[in-house]
């Protein structure tokens, strides 16, 4: 059992750079590949990025590629999202997942623990 939360979220203008964090509660972080989605209000949760276990390889969605950047420390148990040149559309509320297993998962059901999610606003 691994319980995620995330922090980091707020109000920012279009343009301006917020960083999320995911602090995981596990002995073992390094075993797991870290997600990153988002919700909108009325839309299905949408991928953004992952990473793998140690940090070597992530895979973005085409979406924020070039904008956002994942990185993780395992020495602190946490997982990070940079953003930069944000825009209207990246209002949502942001969600950090985990899964134990190979590769990097794009998809909801493969990953099998979730935070409680940060809100991100992006005025106009």
């Amino acid at each position: 059992q691994v319980q995620l939360v995330e922090s980091g979220g707020g109000l920012v203008q279009a343009g301006g750079s917020l960083r999320l964090s995911c602090a995981a509660s596990t002995r073992t972080f390094s075993n797991y590949n870290m997600g990153w989605f988002r919700q909108a209000p009325g839309k299905e949760r949408e991928f953004l990025v992952a990473i793998s276990g140690r940090g070597g390889s992530t895979y973005y969605a085409d979406s924020v590629k070039g904008r956002f950047t994942c990185s993780r420390d395992n020495a602190k148990n946490t997982v990070y999202l940079q953003m930069n040149s944000l825009k209207p559309e990246d209002t949502a509320v942001y969600y950090c997942a985990a899964q134990r297993g190979y590769g990097l998962p794009s998809t909801r059901e493969r990953y099998d623990y979730w935070g409680q999610g940060t809100q991100v606003t992006v005025s106009s």
